[in-house]
């Protein structure tokens, strides 16, 4: 069990770095093509590139196994997942035209709180310690994002939208991922987002091949890392971790994108930025140390 919690917490870990590095190509991408078609582009090419892992992964004999129940559990899940995503991904897009990035990421990382408070309504109660990491991480995230006063514009208000509908994508994705087959699940999802995406950017973008073909490397690192491997890590990482934890690890895709920036890109870190960077460090090392501390006094 201690083993499967500590793969799990790698997996989150591994999705949060990937979400990091990512940020670079999502803002390359907005200089070829509109939010719609650039969500809806990606997602598909997630979707595409897990059905051959999908084939290669299977075990000899599980399709004999798969019931129509189990099928008709995994194409909800897909669905509601996708939804969800779809729903977060396109707020985030519209928060950023009118706020700044510091201040929509700030925003949109209030799901560490919000993760425990709704996982209430569904009886999953959190410890106090992670009651307390999840607010060190927003203290942290705060450092880190906001540079400017905090007022209130239309962006802010998106962007909290994104952060309630990302709570509501982890919790989804913890209620489904034990009861499915976590790559399956993870394909629909993005199946589901993509196709949705892509209507509203056939209404909204009129979306043209030359935009696609013209952005096509950040649309490859995006749809195939940041999609198809790190929301499927997520997916598979779920599957043993405790939703509040997880947002928290998950959480620190800002983090490494700061510390990814100061390292690779010579970009400059102030004292506030990298106080802002250790406290949410300690926070998820923090309730992991308690969570593995409570596990062998059990």
């Amino acid at each position: 069990m201690k083993k499967m919690k500590l793969s799990s917490s790698l997996m989150l870990f591994m999705a949060a770095l990937i979400w990091g590095f990512a940020f670079a190509f999502q803002s390359q991408g907005m200089d070829y093509m509109g939010p719609m078609t650039f969500n809806g582009t990606r997602f598909l090419i997630g979707a595409f590139v897990l059905v051959p892992v999908i084939f290669i992964f299977r075990k000899p004999g599980e399709k004999k196994k798969i019931t129509k129940e189990d099928m008709k559990v995994t194409i909800t899940g897909g669905v509601v997942c996708g939804l969800c995503l779809f729903a977060a991904s396109s707020l985030q897009q519209v928060g950023i035209q009118y706020t700044s990035v510091g201040k929509a990421g700030f925003l949109t990382t209030l799901y560490i709180i919000l993760v425990p408070i709704i996982g209430i309504f569904f009886k999953k109660k959190a410890s106090v310690m992670v009651w307390i990491g999840a607010i060190l991480s927003v203290i942290g995230m705060y450092l880190l994002c906001v540079s400017e006063t905090m007022s209130i514009n239309k962006g802010d208000v998106f962007a909290f939208c994104c952060a309630i509908v990302f709570a509501f994508h982890i919790l989804s994705v913890d209620y489904f991922s034990p009861k499915t087959n976590g790559i399956v699940l993870s394909c629909i999802q993005f199946l589901t987002s993509g196709l949705c995406a892509m209507v509203c950017a056939f209404i909204w973008e009129q979306p043209t091949l030359i935009e696609i073909i013209n952005g096509i490397v950040p649309l490859l690192y995006v749809g195939i890392m940041s999609s198809g491997v790190a929301y499927t890590l997520q997916i598979l990482g779920q599957k043993n971790a405790d939703p509040t934890i997880a947002s928290l690890i998950m959480s620190l895709e800002s983090a490494v994108s700061v510390l990814g920036g100061w390292m690779i890109l010579g970009q400059k870190l102030s004292p506030k930025e990298l106080l802002g960077c250790l406290l949410m460090f300690i926070a998820v090392i923090g309730v992991q140390v308690f969570d593995a501390k409570k596990e062998n006094k059990v």
